[in-house]
């Protein structure tokens, strides 16, 4: 995954209405913290945020007043309604650490014949990765897959260098049988006569 460049600048007012401020200037206020180290509230570029943001664990590199700092989002909160970034919360990281993600799970192939069903129960799979490291995406195949199959995590193949951060018999995806639409009726049809 290569390093997303942007360039911050520090910010010393706090509040809705400096927040306001900086936004109509487009612009991010958010926040870095982690290693220990006093959080440091800054400004980013909005549009350049808002694009690198579209891969999901990012690993951005900003400047901050001539010191890089290596980060991922840890939290983006964006407008429910226009959907703009208000705020985001950004982890330092350093080369060659561990970190715990959520890495989204995609799959291939066809179900077996039949009316059957895919649910993903879970859409990203948390895992442990190295910072500089971190897979954009797992895939699966669910070729000739039948209802009552499960897929575990430990079925998942993994990059090196990555392990799962959830037990290994953890269901992500399972199969399963469509209901017939004459079993809803006949039941409906025995609701109302039970009425009667």
């Amino acid at each position: 995954m290569a390093e997303i460049k942007l360039a911050a600048e520090s910010r010393a007012e706090f509040g809705k209405g400096a927040a306001r401020r900086i936004r109509r200037e487009n612009k991010v206020p958010a926040v870095v913290y982690g290693h220990g180290n006093e959080p440091a509230h800054i400004t980013l570029p909005g549009h350049e945020l808002n694009l690198a943001l579209r891969q999901s664990n990012v690993l951005l590199a900003i400047d901050i007043e001539g010191k890089s700092e290596l980060v991922i989002p840890k939290a983006v909160q964006r407008d429910a309604i226009k959907g703009f970034l208000e705020h985001v919360d950004l982890l330092l990281v350093k080369r060659g650490e561990k970190v715990n993600v959520e890495i989204p799970v995609y799959t291939e192939g066809e179900l077996a014949p039949g009316s059957n069903l895919l649910e993903h129960v879970l859409n990203a799979l948390p895992v442990e990765a190295e910072a500089t490291h971190i897979p954009e995406s797992l895939t699966v195949s669910i070729a000739g897959l039948d209802a009552g199959a499960s897929v575990l995590a430990k079925d998942i193949p993994l990059p090196s260098g990555t392990t799962l951060a959830v037990e290994d018999d953890t269901v992500v995806l399972q199969v399963l049988a469509a209901q017939a639409e004459e079993a809803a009726a006949d039941s409906a049809e025995g609701d109302a006569a039970a009425e009667a």
